[in-house]
């Protein structure tokens, strides 16, 4: 039986990992809905002594994917992004060109997904990030690498002198939201909901600006995994894919399992420094995945989700805020570890399961189709503009 990575010339390992991405972070942001917004269950800020079984599974199933998966997807994103770079240049279309339209799309879509549905939104600070590196890799491998240099350097430097200020007392480690914020999610109404998150947008996006150093170095490192043919069908993508897989074993693991030491003294590094390292290991992982043949059946289908991987993400957490928030079915806060883990797998099926029907009705899922059509009709207007004024 032929290998899913030896059937299409799309490189369907791409579209695998970017599904297996998506649905992973909906591994970490289950908790937050789950509990009401409030951030500390999915820290160790608040524990000094041994967890309970419920916490220590909430913790076991952080441990696999708090940063991790969303490190992933950020150097899946700079994947993309070189793909977009090379199918222009093949075209001999400018750069970045068409493509500012797609970061423009991004950051609405995203700015609409954190006032309607989540505070957390990534995708705001993804259009940002992925309009930076448009200009850089046009200016070709040096600067790259120096921007590698400096970005990774920077958000080196800047989770240390985090980690000093926590030792010495400077900073607080607590993470706990306010009781008025989980009582918002529990009993407030979807609009009062929204209310707040404009109330309070700059305090929520100070994450997406302070994490954009490290958005860029990721990016830029898909960007050189996509130019040395880390995802290739060759024997040349398998040796390096094994050895991302090793560095995620034996550095990556040992690092993240720092995430168990209580009183939030690794938090910010476990999710910041060393998920990403872990996230490596997940992109080498899909390489033994995929030999697999028997399963091919389920590889696809995370393969489709990866294909409709804006919509997936924001269908998952529309769920989710039906399901835990007060507006909806008003679960948040009153299940335990296993059947939120429950919740979130039975999500994940949902969307395996839906993402191949869609696909294959439609092409595309519905966000990729707005923007696909949208971007289309403007650049058509553009055209016919600029035809008109050489007329005149």
């Amino acid at each position: 039986m032929i290998s899913l990575v030896q059937q299409s010339k799309r490189l369907p390992l791409i579209d695998m990992i970017r599904g297996f991405a998506i649905l992973g972070t909906l591994g970490t942001n289950i908790w937050i809905f789950a509990h009401l917004g409030d951030i500390s269950f999915i820290s160790t800020s608040n524990y000094s002594e041994w967890w309970s079984f419920n916490d220590l599974l909430r913790m076991i199933v952080l441990f696999f994917v708090n940063g991790k998966l969303l490190g992933l997807l950020t150097i899946m994103f700079g994947v993309g992004l070189e793909m977009k770079y090379q199918q222009s240049i093949r075209k001999g279309n400018a750069w970045p060109g068409i493509y500012l339209w797609t970061v423009a799309f991004l950051f609405v879509e995203g700015c609409i997904h954190y006032i309607l549905v989540m505070e957390y939104d990534i995708l705001m600070s993804y259009a940002v990030t992925a309009l930076i590196i448009s200009f850089i890799v046009r200016a070709g491998e040096s600067v790259i690498n120096k921007a590698m240099v400096i970005t990774g350097t920077f958000h080196v430097l800047m989770l240390l002198s985090v980690v000093i200020a926590i030792l010495l007392g400077g900073i607080d480690t607590t993470l706990t939201n306010s009781k008025t914020l989980t009582s918002l999610y529990q009993y407030g109404s979807w609009f009062e909901q929204i209310q707040y998150r404009l109330d309070n947008f700059l305090f929520y996006r100070l994450e997406s600006i302070v994490i954009i150093p490290m958005n860029i170095f990721l990016f830029l490192l898909g960007v050189k995994f996509m130019r040395h043919g880390v995802f290739s069908q060759d024997e040349n993508g398998r040796h390096k894919r094994k050895k991302l897989f090793q560095i995620g074993i034996f550095i990556g693991l040992p690092l993240n399992l720092l995430i168990f030491v209580p009183g939030g003294i690794f938090d910010y590094p476990a999710r910041y420094l060393f998920a990403p390292i872990l996230s490596l290991g997940y992109i080498g992982m899909w390489s033994f995945f995929i030999r697999f043949t028997k399963l091919n059946w389920l590889w696809y289908r995370f393969g489709e989700v990866g294909k409709m991987s804006l919509s997936s993400y924001v269908l998952q957490n529309i769920i989710a805020s039906i399901i835990f928030y007060g507006w909806g079915l008003s679960l948040g806060g009153k299940l335990n570890s296993i059947e939120i883990i429950s919740i979130w797998i039975a999500l994940s099926c949902v969307q395996l399961y839906l993402a191949p029907i869609i696909i294959k009705h439609f092409k595309y899922g519905p966000m990729e189709f707005i923007r696909k059509h949208t971007i289309q009709y403007i650049v058509q207007k553009q055209a016919k503009h600029s035809n008109h004024s050489e007329r005149y």
